[in-house]
């Protein structure tokens, strides 16, 4: 492998401008509606913190809508935020 003699203005350059692009990336992944974001498997049993078979129940019972596309499985955000929201249940106590 070959060493490289690199000016620090362009090394400082380089590095400013990655941060500006890791800013804009990060800015946009958090304007994406939660409608559009899609969650495989793992993912969707990280965010309801159940195993796989347990999701393989919901998939089963038709709990969780989902989509396969050549036998890779991938849940809507929304649909599982709307899961959460249906099944919320008050609380018994309120404060006056």
């Amino acid at each position: 492998m070959e060493n490289l003699n690199v000016p620090a203005d362009v090394v400082t350059r380089l590095i400013h401008a990655l941060d500006k692009i890791d800013a804009r990336l990060e800015t946009k992944s958090k304007e994406q509606p939660l409608s559009e974001i899609w969650l495989d498997v793992s993912e969707t049993c990280q965010v309801l913190k159940i195993s796989k078979r347990t999701l393989q129940g919901y998939r089963d019972n038709g709990i969780l809508p989902f989509s396969q596309i050549s036998g890779k499985i991938y849940f809507k955000a929304a649909d599982i935020e709307n899961h959460l929201n249906s099944h919320m249940i008050d609380s018994f106590f309120k404060k006056r």
